[in-house]
């Protein structure tokens, strides 16, 4: 079991989310294993992991829409076992996949999500208004949703998980398959609402997302915890600040090259990672391997460059693809 207590970051206050052995399981797959986890209140926290890792299970939990197989689990101060109405009311939720209804218009389809919450009349029209101003849509208010670009139906998901002014926002890999002007759009969203001084719960699969989102983040995988801590200084402790990416071609005696950086690395106890065309070399020691294999006429290149928070992600899950 993983035990992890609050950081010090984030307002001072109860507790966004408070999970203690949280554990699903589904038959022998075990998806989310005995987790220990404490979010504080009025932060942007990031949780992280490969494909099948245990987010969205934990996501679904958090909702009060999966039954838990094990341990506890409160957010904003209610048990989602027993309070799970309570939760619902006071979340809100950007899902990954695109539920818009596609007969009704934006602006219908902020209306009539409205109605879940007890949102009705005139209250809810200029809530409406409201949040199709903040995402840039008021002028595609009567289009209907499938004439709107991808980039309109986040936007309009993430005003539509806004609706009901929640206390904290679940957004599931909410900029997936998005251009880059888009996910822009989105992430100014996102600051607003977390200058309100709400909570947001963030999944994604971009890390640079993460680092600039997140002010505290949790890796997991296979339904553990692997590491927890605000993006800068995960990557400080755990690859350090440089990197240095040796290219060349697998051809022409290019990956026997690499196989000498790779092992020259090993020998000298620094840390590294292969992929495809290259070797990337991370922490202070860099730069013998730099003097020693820059000058190799079989190595194209030689980035120099600020570690981030995806070589973190990619030390500590691997770089094996998972369905």
């Amino acid at each position: 079991m993983l035990l992890l207590g609050t950081r010090d970051v984030g307002a001072v206050s109860e507790p966004a989310i408070v999970a203690k052995g949280l554990r699903k399981s589904f038959g022998d797959l075990v998806a989310v294993d005995n987790i220990d986890l404490e979010i504080p209140s009025g932060i942007c926290f990031g949780l992280l992991g490969p494909n099948g890792a245990g987010k969205t299970t934990t996501i679904r939990m958090l909702q009060a829409a999966s039954p838990l197989s094990g341990g506890s689990l409160e957010v904003l101060g209610r048990d989602v076992v027993t309070d799970g109405r309570a939760v619902r009311s006071r979340i809100g939720v950007v899902p990954q996949e695109d539920n818009l209804d596609p007969d009704f218009t934006a602006e219908y389809n902020l209306i009539v999500y409205a109605r879940y919450y007890g949102i009705r009349g005139s209250v809810a029209r200029e809530k409406t208004a409201e949040l199709l101003e903040e995402v840039g849509l008021t002028e595609k208010a009567g289009e209907k949703v499938p004439h709107l670009s991808g980039g309109m139906k986040r936007r309009l998901i993430v005003a539509r998980g806004l609706i009901n002014d929640p206390e904290l926002l679940v957004l599931d890999e909410p900029t997936t398959g998005l251009d880059p002007q888009a996910r822009h759009r989105v992430w100014d969203q996102i600051r607003k609402y977390r200058r309100k001084g709400r909570t947001v719960l963030l999944t994604t699969h971009y890390m640079d997302e993460a680092e600039l989102l997140c002010d505290d983040l949790a890796i997991i995988d296979q339904g553990r915890i692997l590491i927890r801590g605000p993006p800068r200084k995960l990557i400080d402790e755990t690859v350090g600040r440089e990197a240095i990416e040796f290219v060349a071609s697998p051809f022409d005696g290019g990956e026997q090259a690499l196989d000498r950086i790779a092992e020259r690395a090993a020998e000298s106890n620094i840390k590294s990672s292969r992929i495809a065309d290259r070797v990337i070399a991370y922490g202070d020691a860099i730069e013998s391997l730099a003097t020693e294999f820059e000058s190799d006429s079989k190595i194209h290149d030689t980035i120099r460059r600020r570690a981030t928070l995806e070589d973190v992600f990619l030390q500590l899950t691997g770089r094996q693809l998972r369905e």
